[in-house]
């Protein structure tokens, strides 16, 4: 059950879809692509209904081929047997070509039913494909408003980090000029053993050179 914000975006969305032409989502890459996670169990169901539409309506228009094809294959034994027959008749000649004319007229049935069929399935398709897109619409908008609340959480925590990172950095070389002055002056006084005399790591000379 959608609440009144769910149904008015679905509201806003239905508009903004009028009089565009929406590519089959299922036959688009780049719609798979917009889901980089598991799809919502809506988006999923959707998308199944439509593959079956599409599934339903090549299957639909190979069997038409294959009807046609057969039925001028016969029509072909027809005439072949009709020619035959001008010449010398035979009740095998007239008996086959019966049982091609009844297989024709079998055909023509099917033809007729399947092509029936595949009439209402480009609307079905569509309702379906548009279904499917609005769904798709919710899952996007839902994805972008996470993605921006925790975007703008993130540039929160990058402008403190920043802040922070200054003020460690202004401490650090405070602490690195202070160490330079300690160890500039007691080199004057012991020298090159002041290293030694203060167990220094490394020379601040060489990190502050003058």
């Amino acid at each position: 059950m959608m609440n009144r914000n769910e149904e008015n975006q679905q509201q806003t969305f239905s508009q903004a879809l009028e009089g565009k032409k929406i590519p089959i989502l299922t036959l688009d890459n780049k719609w798979y692509h917009l889901f980089t996670e598991e799809k919502r169990q809506e988006v999923s169901g959707l998308e199944q209904q439509l593959n079956a539409l599409l599934k339903q309506q090549g299957k639909l228009n190979n069997e038409i081929k294959d009807i046609k094809r057969l039925k001028k294959n016969l029509m072909g034994e027809i005439v072949a047997l009709m020619d035959e027959t001008g010449q010398e008749e035979t009740s095998e000649n007239v008996r086959k070509i019966d049982q091609n004319k009844t297989k024709v007229e079998e055909c023509n049935d099917l033809l007729e039913s399947r092509q029936d069929e595949l009439l209402d399935l480009p609307k079905q398709i569509d309702q379906a494909n548009f279904r499917l897109m609005l769904a798709t619409m919710d899952c996007c908008y839902d994805t972008m408003k996470e993605n921006a609340e925790e975007i703008q959480e993130i540039a929160q925590w990058v402008s403190e980090i920043r802040v922070e990172l200054k003020k460690k950095l202004i401490r650090k070389q405070e602490m690195e000029q202070r160490n330079h002055a300690i160890y500039s002056y007691m080199h004057d006084v012991f020298g090159a053993e002041v290293i030694d005399i203060f167990d220094l790591q490394y020379n601040p000379e060489e990190q502050h050179p003058s």
